[in-house]
């Protein structure tokens, strides 16, 4: 009996020493794909094509009458998102007065986007506006500020030199995890707030230094002339109205392939799927310079 018991255990241990490495392995590999997002339930699904869903102004760029989204719009991830690759690369969307703060009704705006860093190394602006190409000018920036070291917004007026609203984390993003950024500037009513991920982080700003103004650059997203970080960016909204937390938390909650909200308030949608070009019905395409856009981009991103 004794004896079958010592050939029992010897062949347990013969059949773990063949088949252990194997079973070692094979977790391992599942490991690493894992890792990639080979199982990421977003890299499995089906993904939307560029302008698969879009504003439609039946009257014309500029106009609200009748405004209505068109196409798929339920949420469906994008194909692709933009890689900007540090300094020098970005897309440049000109220095339309739409988009301004001004523009909203006594100087109202609200820029929302989806991003991730891929290599933090330094300074990075995200979006910029009057800031960047060609030149240096009034109006407001949304960046990780110089390196690294923590994210938030300021608006400028008076050429750049006076702040009127202003907000960091002191926190720098992490590598390789979607976020979504939100802020919001409304003159009038003296405030202006940061929201990440769907959660207010900054308080009420005093707007006691006059309205921010066009100044004299454009809009840009990406690095800009300053930039030195690599991102991925997708799905930026600017409005010329401030949003309420309860609008940002829904876009939030809609996800990286959310449509706009306040369809009457919308000066500017670039999903960046796959182009530059401007699904708002405003015709905003922008200028791409040294970027690229990536269908391997899910890695970091999880359903909100």
């Amino acid at each position: 009996m004794q004896n079958a018991r010592l050939t029992r255990a010897q062949s347990a241990m013969e059949y773990l020493m063949t088949y252990g490495w194997a079973i070692l392995i094979i977790a391992v590999v599942l490991g690493a794909l894992y890792q990639i997002g080979i199982f990421n339930p977003g890299s499995l699904s089906g993904k939307a094509q560029p302008g698969s869903c879009q504003v439609l102004r039946p009257n014309g760029a500029n106009t609200t009458q009748l405004m209505s989204l068109s196409g798929v719009c339920n949420g469906q991830l994008p194909q692709f998102v933009a890689s900007f690759s540090g300094k020098g690369s970005y897309v440049n969307f000109g220095n339309s007065p739409l988009m301004s703060p001004e523009a909203g009704a006594k100087g109202a705006m609200s820029l929302c986007m989806w991003y991730t860093v891929t290599s933090l190394t330094g300074y990075v602006g995200p979006a910029l506006k009057g800031q960047g190409v060609p030149s240096y000018g009034n109006g407001w920036e949304y960046t990780f500020d110089q390196q690294g070291t923590a994210q938030g917004f300021t608006v400028w007026n008076t050429l750049g030199s006076t702040v009127i609203a202003s907000y960091s984390t002191g926190n720098q993003p992490t590598p390789n995890k979607w976020n979504y950024a939100c802020m919001t500037y409304n003159y009038a009513g003296g405030n202006a707030y940061y929201y990440l991920n769907g959660a207010q982080k900054a308080g009420v700003f005093s707007a006691g230094n006059g309205p921010a103004t066009a100044g004299t650059g454009n809009f840009v997203v990406g690095g800009g002339e300053n930039g030195y970080s690599s991102v991925l960016i997708s799905n930026v909204q600017l409005y010329n109205a401030s949003l309420s937390s309860n609008e940002i938390s829904a876009l939030y909650i809609e996800g990286i392939g959310g449509a706009p909200i306040q369809l009457r308030n919308i000066v500017g949608w670039w999903p960046l799927n796959g182009n530059q070009n401007d699904y708002s019905g405003d015709l905003q395409n922008g200028v791409a310079n040294s970027i690229s856009y990536t269908s391997s981009w899910t890695n970091g991103y999880s359903t909100p």
